[in-house]
Parts: C-alpha cells; sequence; structure tokens
C-alpha cells in the first residue's frame, strides 16, 4: 500500500466491471457501448466474444485476440487469464480511454474486481472504478428467492440499472426497488427499458463513488427513501424516520445481506492496517464490499481503502481541505458481519 502522489491517481485507466444474470441485458448494453458515436474508447473484455452477436462488419482489424470497432472501441475476449488480456490491452495504451470488464450470467463478480487489487502491473495503469449490475426487473424477486448470486451481484453493486422497466407495474417496480435497497442501499439506481441510459452514468463513476456513498447519512439510508436520484423542486423530509429503526436486526434472515456504516475520529494508521488485515482474514468470506476514507492522525492526506471479500487495498487520495471534518468513516456490506466488533474495532483505532 504505496502512497502515490494524487496527480498519479488520474492517469490510471478507469475498469468497469459488468454483472447481471443471464437475459437481464448485459448484452444489449455492451453492443451500444461497442457500436454507438459516444465518443469514448472503450476497450471491452468479454468471456465469450460470439455471445454478444456483433456484426463483423463493425469489427476493423484484429490481432488473435483483440479487435476494433468502427466507433474506435476496442473488443477482446477472455479465452485465459483476465491479467493477461488486460496487460496485452496495456500494451496498447493510449488507444483507449476506459476499460469494461462483462462477467459471465451467473458470476460472482468478485474474483474479476479482485483481480484489478492483486496484479501490481495492473494495479499501477488501471484503477477499478465501479461494478455495474444490470437486473430484469420482471425477474429478479424470483432470482433473489432462489439464488445467492443475484443477491451478491446487488450487494456489490455500485451502480444498478433495473432494465426492462416497461414489462412491470409501478408497484412491482417499487417493490424491486424496496428488495434491492435492503440488499445495498448505497447503489445508485437507474430505471431503464432496453438499457438506455447516458453511458456517463454507468462508466467512470469515479473510486466507487466514495464520496457519494460515505456521506449518506445511514439512518437516512435505513428510511429507503432514496431509490432515485432526486431532481430539482425534489424535497424528500429526509428527517422523518425513527432513530431506533436502524439497530432492530433481530426480524431479519441471517443469512441475507445487509450494510454497517461506521464512523470514528483520527485514527493510528498502524493500528487500523493491523485491525482491517484481522477483519478481513476472520470476516473475509462474510464482506462482499467494503470502502472507507480514513483520517490518519497527523497526516496532510485523506486515505481511501476498499476491499472485496479477503483482498484489502488502499492508497492516499487527496489533502484534507481547510475546514474539512476529519473524520474516518467505513462501510461494510455483507452476510452475518459481527457489527459490535466491528464498531468497537474501530473505535481502538483510534489515535
Amino acid at each position: 500500500m504505496t502512497a502515490t502522489p494524487e496527480a498519479g491517481a488520474d492517469t490510471k485507466i478507469p475498469v468497469t466491471v459488468l454483472t447481471g444474470y443471464l437475459g437481464a441485458g448485459k448484452t444489449t448494453l455492451m453492443n451500444r457501448i461497442l457500436t454507438e458515436n459516444h465518443g469514448t474508447r472503450y476497450a471491452v473484455i468479454v468471456n465469450e466474444f460470439g455471445e454478444i452477436g456483433i456484426d463483423n462488419d463493425l469489427l476493423v482489424e484484429s490481432d488473435e485476440e483483440i479487435f476494433e470497432m468502427n466507433n474506435g472501441c476496442i473488443c477482446c475476449t477472455v479465452r485465459g487469464d483476465l491479467i493477461r488480456t488486460v496487460e496485452n490491452l496495456m500494451k496498447r495504451k493510449g488507444s483507449f480511454d476506459a476499460i469494461l470488464v462483462e462477467t459471465t450470467g451467473v458470476a460472482d463478480p468478485a474474483p474479476v474486481a479482485q483481480t484489478f487489487f492483486m496484479d501490481d502491473d495492473v494495479r499501477e495503469k488501471a484503477r477499478l472504478d465501479a461494478v455495474v449490475t444490470v437486473v430484469d426487473s420482471r425477474h429478479v424477486l424470483k432470482r433473489l428467492e432462489d439464488t445467492e448470486e443475484a443477491e451478491d451481484q446487488i450487494a456489490f453493486a455500485d451502480v444498478i440499472l433495473l432494465n426492462k422497466t416497461d414489462l412491470v407495474t409501478a408497484e412491482e417496480l417499487k417493490a424491486v426497488e424496496d428488495r434491492i435497497h435492503s440488499i445495498n442501499p448505497y447503489a445508485v439506481l437507474h430505471r431503464t427499458e432496453r438499457c438506455g441510459v447516458d453511458l456517463k452514468a454507468v462508466l467512470n463513476r469515479g473510486a466507487f463513488d466514495l464520496e457519494r456513498i460515505l456521506s449518506l447519512d445511514p439512518q437516512f439510508l435505513e428510511d429507503h427513501d432514496h431509490h432515485h436520484e432526486c431532481g430539482p423542486g425534489c424535497d424528500h423530509d429526509h428527517h422523518h424516520h425513527d432513530h431506533e429503526h436502524g439497530h432492530d436486526h433481530h426480524h431479519e434472515d441471517p443469512h441475507s445481506v445487509k450494510s454497517i456504516s461506521l464512523t470514528a475520529g483520527e485514527l493510528n494508521p498502524q493500528v487500523f492496517f493491523r485491525w482491517i488485515g484481522d477483519v478481513t482474514q476472520v470476516q473475509g468470506p462474510n464482506i462482499l464490499r467494503l470502502k472507507g476514507i480514513m483520517a490518519f492522525k497527523d497526516d496532510p492526506q485523506r486515505y481511501v481503502v476498499q476491499g472485496v471479500h479477503m483482498i484489502v487495498e488502499g492508497d492516499h487520495q487527496r489533502d484534507w481541505k481547510d475546514g474539512e471534518e476529519r473524520v474516518s468513516r467505513i462501510v461494510f456490506i455483507g452476510r452475518e458481519l459481527d457489527e459490535n466488533a466491528l464498531v468497537t474495532g474501530l473505535k481502538a483505532c483510534e489515535a
């Protein structure tokens, strides 16, 4: 975990991981990215190139694994190791602005996300930007009943496309949004038909939208009130909830996903790194995602951590601004997390 100057962070290529159940509409989204004139050059890594069914007229040239599209995007297939594919792409750095990795229908996005933390060469050049999950509004509740993967994909997401909204009633859509919210209150939801969303809303979100996620009041999140991006003139009353609500967890199915948001003051970095290492080793299998912005004592810069299961990475991000409150905030999303232990553990890291 080395500190890099802030300038260095922006030269890394943002990576988006795209996940979602078979039939949810990922292919539609991929095809849009590879064929529309959106002015950004994406390198798209897909598991099965053939499945996407790209019209050969759109392919310009090909070496063995990398195909260029008419709109300047590049498409490559993962036949072997994702890291090898990314390293091959990196040799062409400068010919694309962002990387998009598609996971197969039932795949767990975790190993793909972890790849971008684990390999030093890849980490130096690319940064995991966001996990985007495409959800079929009509079938997702059923999927959630019978598979853990569907729940994982939602718990993992930074951005969720609620697709096929034209096939459900307003009540059904509300039920879907509430359920998604109970699993992952932090993701930004976009309602779409045929994945008709501005690609800027999906790609290059910036450090998992950390600022947005961590500035949300956890109590307000319990209110499930924020299932759309508020426009002007929207005045949700964010304070009408009952304050006991967030702590009444004993009715929940212990196997379902929940999120825990913690804050603390300035931390002792040595103690914090030891603690977060222990937490991820012990509770790692149950932690789907963790993300935080840390204030270390006597450190002029904010330190950002993020993790997937047992793998955590961190880096200095930027200077604390004058007058900015030096608070440490961290969010865990997972199953059967020991909330009291996490609260106590973080407190013990305070300087």
